[in-house]
């Protein structure tokens, strides 16, 4: 119990209020007031996905998505994921009454929670580690930014927060954690965010594709036999660039990546994504989180059914904090996108 402390605000993000909301205001407004031909927040929008780096990074990117979410009808609000501070199979919940921000704290929903908890599919966070993670975190304030916006200064106005983790599962273990996450999805009064940042391109993060021999080839794996090195089973697909790069630098290789992960997300078919992520291996960080709402998506449509255009993502926006050149270089790739439910 008690308050999950705000662990990276003064670093991540700024830990003045005043400071804090100025940004968060200014990353918003740089927004179009309207997106694929509707105004913001778009009507029904109730998940989206946003990264998680440091304000100064992705706060930008992250506005994309947070400008599109409607939470007009919401009564709780599920944020979801990946751990970065421990190993973790499956998913947990946190043990915090309140999440800490310098705008003010957002309560957690314990009803929910405890429901969760007796399924039985859920460890909980070890405090030290929630404490640490900043996938979660990064999102509190822009949330709580939202909130103000949409239900005006009187926080005990706000809706509670679900924070789940979501490790290290198998394709059948994600849509198995969709099935019993689907019942919370088809409440209109629900709003998921999904955290998540796209490729992580460097020697330290372990993975460095660049097209070698008319092949994406990973850096990082040297080919047994000493020579070269490995290729992965994907073929870059250029037609999402303006123009064909006769020599495509690095950075044109993580888009073409990141494309792919982004049109399967897009596709609405979990297996899909699944699959894109096992080839290609890129590095998002979010995978299992992605994959669990695409498989709530799923479950929901099968259950329910959705009218088109609904259930499936549309991304706004994809920035990359360099634009990679050398082999020592390093980047890591935000993406924004919406789902209307």
């Amino acid at each position: 119990m008690g308050t999950r402390e705000a662990s990276h605000a003064g670093s991540w993000y700024e830990d003045d209020p005043e400071e804090l909301s100025s940004q968060l205001d200014d990353f918003l407004d740089r927004v179009p007031v309207t997106l694929d031909d509707s105004s913001l927040p778009i009507t029904g929008a109730r998940v989206i996905i946003a990264p998680h780096a440091g304000y100064s990074y992705s706060g930008p990117c992250a506005a994309w998505a947070y400008k599109a979410l409607d939470l007009g009808s919401a009564k709780r609000v599920f944020i979801i994921g990946p751990s970065h501070t421990y190993y973790l199979r499956g998913c947990a919940l946190t043990t915090f009454d309140k999440y800490e921000t310098p705008l003010g704290d957002l309560v957690v929903d314990q009803a929910t929670t405890a429901e969760l908890r007796q399924t039985g599919r859920f460890s909980d966070m070890p405090k030290g580690h929630d404490v640490d993670e900043h996938s979660l975190e990064m999102h509190i304030p822009y949330l709580w930014k939202r909130l103000e916006q949409t239900f005006g200064d009187d926080s005990a106005q706000y809706p509670p927060i679900v924070p789940i983790l979501i490790g290290n599962a198998s394709e059948q273990e994600e849509k198995s954690f969709g099935r019993l996450l689907s019942q919370y999805l088809k409440d209109p009064e629900t709003a998921w965010i999904v955290s998540s940042d796209f490729c992580h391109w460097g020697s330290r993060f372990k993975y460095r594709p660049r097209l070698l021999d008319g092949a994406i080839r990973d850096l990082d794996k040297p080919k047994a036999s000493g020579t070269g090195y490995e290729s992965l089973p994907v073929t870059p697909d250029w037609s999402q660039m303006a123009k064909k790069p006769e020599k495509p630098q690095t950075h044109e290789v993580i888009k073409v990546l990141d494309q792919m992960a982004m049109d399967a997300v897009e596709s609405g078919a979990h297996s899909d994504f699944y699959k894109v992520i096992r080839e290609t291996h890129n590095t998002v960080c979010g995978r299992h989180p992605i994959g669990v709402m695409m498989a709530t998506l799923e479950a929901v449509a099968k259950e329910k059914g959705l009218e088109e255009g609904k259930g499936t993502f549309s991304f706004v926006q994809y920035q990359r904090s360099s634009l990679v050149k050398q082999d020592w270089d390093s980047s890591v790739s935000y993406a924004s996108a919406y789902a209307v439910v």
